[in-house]
């Protein structure tokens, strides 16, 4: 038999490493300090902008609500609380508030039928597209453009008493003659024109919802009303509290559609349009000051309430 020998393999030297180059401590410093800085180099145009903007005016709204300055002497001397006082006790100051109730009571119809829409449309049906667009096209027109054709819509013998002459039911009544009929007038105006953005939100919230959750509903036989409420109404909770908050806010901050079509004639002065009117027409913009620090805490304080009695919840049905 022939002997077999094992010969170890030869070992290969290896090649030395490169010499790594010292990096001095100051540009290892520099190197991270440029890092850390790159994010608020980005940053410093917009929060330059947000405080020149925003924050700026704010404080400087805050500082006239407390002074008695009409907007053009250069004199303004501090006044305390007075202004603020005015427009708790002042009943033609104080009026406006009950007005933005016929607004608020208008943005919680338009929740509700956006809500429907969106949830009817949000399924298989014909022209389904075509009512997406009916319903959305309102809010693209501009409001100044909305507010004279509405006031031709409802001014004597114009096209709302046309239509209801068609129907036997003609009417004398000046709709935009008294508060009551002119208010509940404007509210449905503001529905006619933001029901559509709300419907967006909605119907966006819904078609994110996945479609196993429809087949597996439809498979164990739930109706149409019991996969709104055990599916839809669960996943678009979050979009429905935005939706109370842009209502309650722009119940309280309405401005150009009654500004056009009443000039706040007839008991229709909304709180932003009092305090135009006391700013530019009267000259007194440290009480306007002072009502609009007032609908900013106001809001701010409804926001926190709301948020505070129906906090988000995270919502995960998969």
């Amino acid at each position: 038999m022939t002997e077999t020998t094992h010969t170890a393999p030869a070992k290969v030297p290896r090649k030395a490493a490169p010499a790594r180059t010292p990096v001095p401590d100051g540009g290892r410093r520099g190197g991270s300090l440029l890092r850390r800085l790159t994010p608020w180099l980005f940053l410093a145009v917009p929060l330059a902008l947000l405080v020149t903007f925003t924050y700026v005016p704010v404080g400087n709204m805050i500082y006239y609500s407390f002074t008695d300055w009409d907007g053009v002497s250069p004199d303004r001397h501090f006044t305390g609380v007075d202004n603020y006082e005015q427009i708790f006790t002042r009943p033609e100051l104080f009026r406006v508030f009950f007005v933005s109730f016929y607004y608020l009571a208008a943005s919680a119809v338009q929740i509700a039928i956006a809500l429907y829409f969106a949830t009817v449309l949000s399924f298989d049906l014909r022209f389904r597209n075509l009512f997406k667009g009916i319903l959305f096209f309102p809010y693209l027109i501009n409001g100044v453009a909305i507010g004279f054709v509405f006031l031709y819509f409802f001014q004597d013998g114009g096209t709302l008493d046309s239509v209801l002459s068609w129907f036997g039911a003609s009417s004398d009544h000046a709709w935009l003659g008294d508060p009551e009929s002119a208010n509940t007038s404007l509210a449905g105006v503001s529905v006619w024109r933001f029901t559509g953005l709300n419907f967006v939100l909605f119907l966006g919230a819904i078609q994110s919802i996945p479609g196993e959750l429809y087949e597996a509903a439809q498979l164990d036989g739930a109706t149409r009303w019991q996969q709104f409420r055990h599916i839809i109404a669960p996943s678009i909770r979050p979009v429905v509290s935005l939706s109370v908050i842009l209502a309650i806010s722009g119940s309280l901050s309405v401005f150009e559609i009654p500004y056009i079509m009443t000039g706040g004639a007839t008991g229709t002065t909304t709180f932003v349009i009092q305090t135009v009117k006391l700013a530019f027409q009267f000259n007194k913009t440290g009480l306007a000051s002072a009502a609009a620090v007032v609908l900013l805490l106001i809001i701010l304080l409804i926001t926190w309430i709301q948020r505070r009695l129906v906090p988000d919840e995270k919502v995960d049905l998969v």
